[in-house]
């Protein structure tokens, strides 16, 4: 147990056990389950933990009240890793009052038809809930990243309580970098849904802040302009950093060699950065935050049964099921008897915003020749521009 502020408590618990959150994403740090307790003269707990966490968590809770009995209970997001405790929670003390809006108890009944909530108070955005000393303020994020998401603003010690935005992958027991699991975690999980980041940002902007609570990775209480900027260069899909991102499929090895002579070329001719990527043994969804974090994508695969390689296509899957807009991209393609992957891929992004395309298009016809090798410079020519 952590204090967050002398009133607000830090209950959560980290998971170790987990090798893929939701089921895809790799996880070799774990995840953080995060709940918090604002003790005043009436007690809110804010969420609850994931099922297997049941006895730490409640623990947890127990030793943050001292004795006494909590008033409230502030579901933010009915997905099981934050509300599988509901219950569990209830048993213990029946009396309280659930706090939640109008989705969020549709979302506990389908879920968990088991349990009974004896008390509920509904909420709308602008709403407010006195503890005491503490005003809390329930801000509505509808797709952030689920329907019936809300977050809380403690207008006495200026928390906000984030839900899932601002969180990251690992567990808070691990030192890793922030930027990278958090940027992994933005475009795997909320992606898609900038526009309605985008709107919790304006909403986030009226508000005093000096610490945000979100329901996985740390709280954020230093350099909190760092963390906003970067969601709002995420949701508002701009260029975070400059650079080229090649990410590539091979099958014999040709497709790769080409992908890694545009590199050179690039690095030779001064790219800040240009990170690559075999998206068949590296992980997607690394690939997928670096096709947003750039401004510029090369995509360099072989034509497959007309079509292309099948990892390439799961990660132009990827991109567009995520809104991938604002950036250049240009084409490798290796096609022995009948290259079509230009083509294809073209066509794939036809309903995505704003996407440029590079004059030149290098067709590999089974391995390198002199015409693709001076193709390659004048990609990276155009590239550099």
């Amino acid at each position: 147990m952590n204090n967050v502020t002398k009133d607000i408590f830090y209950i959560g618990v980290n998971d170790h056990e987990i090798d893929l959150f939701e089921g895809q994403y790799d996880v070799p740090n774990g995840m953080a389950y995060n709940s918090y307790m604002i003790a005043d003269e009436k007690i809110a707990v804010l969420d609850t933990v994931d099922k297997n966490f049941t006895d730490q968590w409640l623990s947890n809770l127990k030793e943050a009240l001292g004795g006494r009995k909590p008033d409230y209970l502030i579901v933010q997001h009915v997905e099981p890793d934050h509300s599988a405790n509901i219950g569990s929670f209830l048993s213990e003390y029946p009396d309280v009052t659930v706090v939640g809006n109008a989705k969020t108890f549709a979302f506990i009944t389908a879920f968990y038809p088991e349990v009974e909530i004896k008390n509920a108070l509904t909420v709308k955005e602008g709403d407010t809930l006195s503890l005491g000393a503490h005003e809390l303020t329930f801000i509505l994020a509808p797709m952030v990243h689920w329907p019936e998401v809300m977050m809380t603003y403690d207008k006495t010690d200026k928390v906000f309580f984030s839900a899932d935005a601002f969180g990251k992958f690992g567990a808070l027991d691990v030192e890793e970098d922030w930027a990278c699991e958090a940027r992994r975690y933005y475009f795997g999980i909320v992606g898609k849904y900038g526009v309605q980041v985008q709107g919790l940002l304006k909403k986030a902007a009226s508000l005093e802040i000096n610490t945000i609570c979100p329901l996985h990775g740390p709280v954020l209480t230093e350099n909190l302009q760092y963390h906003l900027d970067l969601y709002n260069t995420w949701s508002s899909y701009g260029v975070e950093s400059e650079g080229v991102f090649i990410a590539y499929t091979s099958v014999y090895g040709n497709t790769k060699k080409a992908a890694e002579l545009l590199r050179e070329k690039l690095l030779e001719k001064g790219c800040p950065k240009v990170a690559i990527a075999d998206l068949a043994r590296e992980d997607m969804a690394e690939s997928v935050e670096d096709g947003f974090r750039y401004g510029k994508l090369v995509l360099a695969t072989t034509t497959y049964n007309a079509e292309i390689f099948p990892f390439m296509n799961q990660y132009i899957d990827w991109l567009i099921e995520r809104n991938y807009q604002n950036r250049t991209i240009g084409i490798i393609e290796n096609g022995s008897w009948a290259p079509t992957a230009a083509r294809v891929i073209k066509a794939k992004f036809e309903k995505s915003k704003n996407i440029t395309w590079l004059d030149t298009t290098v067709t590999v016809k089974s391995s390198l020749s002199a015409d693709n090798i001076a193709q390659l410079e004048a990609m990276a020519d155009e590239l550099m521009k």
